[in-house]
């Protein structure tokens, strides 16, 4: 009989835990679902950046372009396993085409910020800051970093959340695409 009700128990725990998990995996996806405001499809937000001394760059200027965005934090470990990548494999390859615009953009941080930040790590791309998540607020609500492809008619093409060195190399092979 105690043995019948310990089973009896297990299973009742058991069916329980099983629905917490399914519950909780339901609540994951949908936050990380909700992270997300703009999708590979949508057009590209409009947005201006502002430099610390009143230097403004339009998105505007680059239609026409391919458009790689990434935004990172100084403080986020990810990120800058991203920006390496970045300064190693990217940047050297596409900084000369006319057609290219990189904007690599530091949410939550100032020109000034990002000036520091660039005398340790010494990234030979230009940083852009986003003092107020501005910028950052228009593509997502969380997580970093975040890398946005955008072709020549205004599109995103491809996205990707958090540093992946498979997803890497599909940005870069999307780039060329994108380019070709």
């Amino acid at each position: 009989m105690i043995y019948q009700l310990r089973i009896r128990n297990m299973k009742k725990f058991v069916f329980v835990f099983t629905l917490m998990t399914v519950f909780s995996f339901i609540v994951k996806s949908q936050e990380e679902e909700d992270s997300d405001k703009v999708k590979t499809g949508d057009l590209m937000p409009a947005f201006t950046i502002v430099s610390d001394d009143g230097i403004t760059i339009s998105s505007e200027v680059f239609s026409g372009k391919v458009v790689l965005i990434t935004m990172f934090a100084t403080w986020c470990p990810a990120c800058q396993l991203e920006l390496a990548e970045v300064e190693k494999s990217l940047w050297p390859t596409y900084k000369g085409q006319r057609d290219f615009t990189l904007l690599v953009i530091g949410r939550e941080h100032s020109e000034a910020e990002l000036v520091e930040y660039n005398q340790t790590k010494r990234f030979t791309f230009p940083l852009y800051p986003d003092k107020n998540r501005t910028i950052f607020d228009l593509f997502a609500v969380q997580l970093i970093p975040r890398t946005y492809l955008i072709n020549r008619e205004g599109k995103i093409i491809y996205q990707m959340t958090g540093f992946n060195p498979a997803e890497f190399n599909q940005l870069e092979r999307m780039i060329e695409r994108a380019l070709n």
